[in-house]
């Protein structure tokens, strides 16, 4: 079968969810992906950095393997012995007390959410049903009922209320109005540290200190989305460190198993989780023997290859020939990281339909934004054989 042919069968088969650059992946290593008509491609989007440690790492897929022919699932009616140790180790290195093991990161978010509303009636005494959540505009946080009804993209919400009640949205980067906006049933602030999905938004510097200090100065949890951001993708481990920031709560997700399964979960101290107890929350598959293992084995990549110094080093060479592109049709080049938004003057759509076919594989985001976020594991001169092919393709203007 060729391209169209897989292609026809989604378009067929698949409710129409998602418009998809025009490609049909079989295989995949490193920084490049293959299709199913033998063409190579380097992947600059890591399944939204859901690959950080590049596809199909060895000792991940080891891990995966062997722990696949011991036993997958035990659901949490039993202990297992993976889950114990993968969030000792994810603890220990992010800093945090205590973990809630979940699959996606839209569930993360919900479980965050959960945990806020239960701290602040059972912490700071507000009044039952009454508690107040504060989001930024151009939030992205997943697709769950309760998450979009704090979105501010009509689309996410049109037709699918009634939607869930106690959100307040403010501004992005704008600290005052944060701190306009708390009030006595204020119980958490959800941010991103870099907003991926809203067109790689990097708030002003020393942000996101001073909204966590006007958190704490109102008794109001920090909660910050790091399922994009987190686990090295802007050249720190958590994209919270580049301000000095411990958050109160922090949910993690996509590169937490390197791609292979799906794991996140949210951290925080035992002040906060602790107050969960048996039967307030729960996943048949959440904290599971084989998505722990990958996880553990995700983490081990993530140290012992340093991918968030590379992270670091790379992003700042690649941002840096980025921004020395001459070109009328880029308004700005901005991201931490190897996390990258390159705003155009026109529909970002069609340079990433150009790029595909000059074989690098990337997403518009928020219309006019092409984001660049490859694997971790990204090479100097993979960056420069991409180069080759981005310069002259986004000097070119669309209309």
């Amino acid at each position: 079968m060729k391209s169209e042919d897989f292609m026809k069968l989604d378009d067929t088969y698949a409710a129409h969810t998602y418009h998809p650059i025009e490609v049909v992946i079989e295989r995949a290593e490193g920084a490049w992906v293959y299709d199913v008509d033998g063409n190579k491609y380097l992947d600059f989007l890591s399944a939204y950095s859901a690959v950080n440690q590049g596809h199909c790492h060895p000792r991940i897929l080891a891990a995966a393997e062997a722990q696949m022919r011991r036993v997958t699932l035990t659901s949490r009616a039993f202990y297992n012995d993976q889950m114990g140790p993968f969030l000792k180790q994810l603890c220990e290195l992010t800093g945090y007390e205590m973990a809630v093991p979940m699959n996606t990161g839209a569930e993360a978010v919900e479980t965050a959410l959960k945990i806020a509303r239960k701290w602040g009636y059972q912490m700071k005494g507000v009044p039952d049903n009454q508690a107040e959540i504060i989001v930024c505009e151009g939030n992205f946080a997943g697709r769950t009922i309760s998450i979009i009804s704090f979105s501010s993209e009509e689309q996410y919400k049109e037709e699918f209320g009634p939607l869930t009640p106690g959100f307040k949205m403010v501004p992005y980067g704008d600290a005052d109005a944060l701190a306009e906006a708390i009030t006595p049933n204020t119980v958490a602030f959800l941010v991103e540290p870099i907003q991926g999905e809203g067109g790689v938004n990097v708030p002003p510097a020393g942000y996101l200190k001073r909204a966590a200090e006007i958190c704490a100065a109102h008794n109001v949890l920090f909660m910050a989305d790091e399922i994009q951001t987190g686990l090295g993708r802007t050249g720190a481990l958590l994209c919270s460190d580049h301000d000095g920031v411990r958050p109160d709560v922090v949910t993690l997700g996509k590169a937490l198993s390197g791609g292979f399964y799906p794991v996140s979960a949210v951290l925080a101290d035992r002040r906060v989780l602790g107050l969960f107890r048996p039967g307030d929350h729960g996943s048949t598959f959440g904290g599971n023997p084989l998505g722990s293992a990958v996880a553990r084995a995700a983490l081990d990549v993530l140290v012992d290859e340093g991918l968030v110094d590379r992270s670091r080093e790379m992003g700042a060479y690649f941002m840096g020939r980025l921004r020395r592109i001459e070109s009328d049709h880029i308004k700005e080049v901005r991201g931490k990281g190897l996390l990258i938004g390159v705003e155009m003057a026109s529909l970002a759509r069609p340079y990433c339909d150009e790029l595909r076919d000059a074989g690098i594989l990337c997403k518009d985001t928020h219309a006019t934004v092409v984001r660049f976020a490859p694997p971790l594991v990204i090479s100097k001169d993979e960056i420069d054989w991409a180069m080759e092919r981005i310069e002259p393709i986004l000097s070119n203007g669309h209309q």
